[in-house]
């Protein structure tokens, strides 16, 4: 059982090493969000599948590929609001629940998959952050 998790985890950071890869060569700039993966996994019930996916590591990946190729890794603070603010005007919604998949926002009439949302937001976000660090 030991060398069938230890192959699988071998695997796994495989996958990781080679779409980190394939980002870095794609991309001057990553945008990604920080997020508490430990207390998603407590508050989703999801338990241990979350840390299985692997995105503590991918990010890991992402930020010494990136640094060698002398490009940029830009982390969102996990305190914005990504997911409840409107992409399109910019408001935002005091509170949206987990079962909620598709944003609707209550300013403008924008609709969108609630993820679609989130990443367009994260993606502007770290757009400022960058042109502003200079």
């Amino acid at each position: 059982i030991a060398s069938i998790h230890e192959r699988i985890a071998r695997q796994r950071k495989d996958f990781l090493h080679q779409e980190s890869r394939r980002i870095t060569n794609s991309w001057d700039a990553v945008v990604v969000e920080d997020l508490n993966l430990r207390a998603m996994a407590k508050t989703l019930n999801l338990g241990k599948s979350v840390a299985d996916l692997g995105f503590g590591m991918l990010r890991e990946f992402l930020a010494y590929k990136l640094k060698e190729c002398g490009k940029h890794l830009v982390v969102i603070d996990r305190w914005f609001p990504s997911t409840k603010r409107c992409s399109r005007c910019g408001s935002v919604k005091e509170e949206i629940g987990l079962s909620e998949r598709v944003y609707s926002c209550d300013q403008c009439g924008f609709q969108a998959d609630r993820d679609h949302n989130a990443a367009i937001n994260i993606r502007d976000e770290g757009r400022r952050m960058f042109l502003h660090a200079g």
